[in-house]
């Protein structure tokens, strides 16, 4: 089954030139329509900001069904790679096990998050793909391929970008449940911020920080803490006081968030900023990320705070969290504890054209990588000196995919032909 409606992603900031998107409804179809095309590319919930999924074909998992195989004496779980997290969560959730670590948005699928690095926050949480334990793809021989962590170049395997074939399948650590909850403190001082990063980003199991940058505070700081670890919540950072459950204030920031407020409750409705049966963030938005080594992260937002006249009359948002060293080849955080810090944009694309090569040059000094999956200029010149096993994972495609069959102009831009 296929369709030439091909369409955009979510936010309709980018518009697919595919000619046509595959949609197959089981594993050996895939196998079939993989083999038979001379180019193919993937697509998921189509959550990233830019022409990552396009190509000249797409091939969508989506429609299958999430087949999730639980093994409790691993601790993990496996499952289609065109599920939601949030179907996966509800799933695990319902049978007493829960994942350590969620995206914002619980919509994405697993496949698309796992290729572009996508994360959550926490500075002992990796990014969502660090969970990862095990992955099946289709190669562009149109053969079922299964990796797990004892293969020698599955680093290069995990966040990859669908450079390598079409990932049909994750295998996913998984733990007992637990309970989260989210608490709000408001106007935290920028003095705090740059001064005292350490110790606001180590406030909970996982902190986003704020902000539009030209404000003397961050507006608001979240702070997540899980019931079994952290052993008690703060009742004001640096000054800024708590935000309690029923503040106007809370409830102004819309009916699509979890519960916050210091209400307990489950990971899955706390880890998420957004509930899975609402729409997820503005929605008419572009989004830009960059990671910085945790080192540099408080002189890297101090720089950014001298384009803050620029930045802020185009932004809906920031927020800043923090991740966990990896040893993934392609992931953001490899090799270094990192502070991402992320725009979301009105959608204003002309305005970005000149603002983002300004945020890029500012943050230079600093190795800043952007995030795959959303907005920036960076090419792949640069690439080569922010990853330093980018070189491995080009001969590693070159050898799974030597005709280019999963090639596009996205790829050739950012790492090279």
């Amino acid at each position: 089954m296929y369709t030439t409606d091909v369409g955009t992603t979510w936010a309709g900031t980018h518009t697919f030139g595919a000619r046509r998107l595959y949609l197959p409804g089981s594993l050996s179809e895939a196998a079939e329509i993989v083999g038979s095309l001379d180019r193919v590319r993937a697509v998921g919930t189509r959550h990233s900001f830019n022409d990552i999924a396009d190509g000249e074909t797409m091939i969508s998992l989506v429609q299958l069904e999430p087949d999730v195989q639980l093994d409790e004496q691993a601790r993990t779980v496996s499952v289609c790679s065109g599920t939601r997290y949030g179907v996966l969560a509800s799933w695990l959730h319902d049978r007493g096990w829960a994942l350590r670590n969620m995206g914002s948005l619980p919509h994405i699928s697993i496949g698309g998050a796992t290729a572009t690095g996508t994360h959550g926050s926490g500075d002992t949480n990796g990014i969502l793909s660090t969970a990862v334990a095990g992955v099946q793809l289709i190669n562009a021989e149109g053969e079922v391929l299964d990796f797990d962590r004892s293969h020698p170049e599955f680093a290069g395997i995990v966040p990859s970008l669908g450079a390598l074939g079409i990932i049909t399948r994750l295998t996913v650590d998984i733990e007992p449940t637990y309970e989260v909850r989210q608490d709000v403190f408001r106007d935290l001082p920028w003095e705090a911020v740059i001064g005292e990063l350490d110790t606001v980003m180590a406030a909970g199991y996982s902190v986003s920080i704020f902000t539009v940058w030209d404000e003397p505070t961050a507006s608001r700081v979240l702070v997540k803490s899980r019931l079994d670890v952290d052993a008690e919540v703060p009742t004001e950072l640096f000054g800024a006081p708590a935000m309690h459950h029923g503040d106007p204030e809370l409830a102004a920031l819309g009916a699509n968030r979890t519960v916050q407020g210091g209400i307990p409750g489950p990971w899955l409705e706390r880890l998420p900023h957004f509930r899975v049966d609402a729409n997820p963030s503005n929605g008419d938005e572009i989004q830009s990320e960059y990671f910085v080594d945790r080192r540099h992260g408080a002189a890297a937002m101090d720089a950014l705070r001298g384009l803050a006249s620029e930045i802020a009359p185009h932004l809906i948002a920031s927020e800043i969290r923090s991740t966990a060293a990896d040893n993934l080849w392609l992931s953001m955080a490899y090799e270094r504890p990192s502070l991402a810090i992320h725009f979301t944009w009105l959608n204003r694309p002309d305005a970005l054209t000149n603002l983002l090569p300004r945020i890029e040059k500012v943050l230079a000094p600093f190795d800043a990588r952007p995030h795959w999956g959303k907005t920036f200029v960076a090419q792949a010149d640069l690439m080569k000196t922010l990853y330093p096993r980018l070189p491995d994972f080009q001969a590693l495609r070159n050898r799974m995919d030597p005709t280019g069959k999963f090639s596009n102009d996205y790829l050739r831009r950012v790492i090279g032909s």
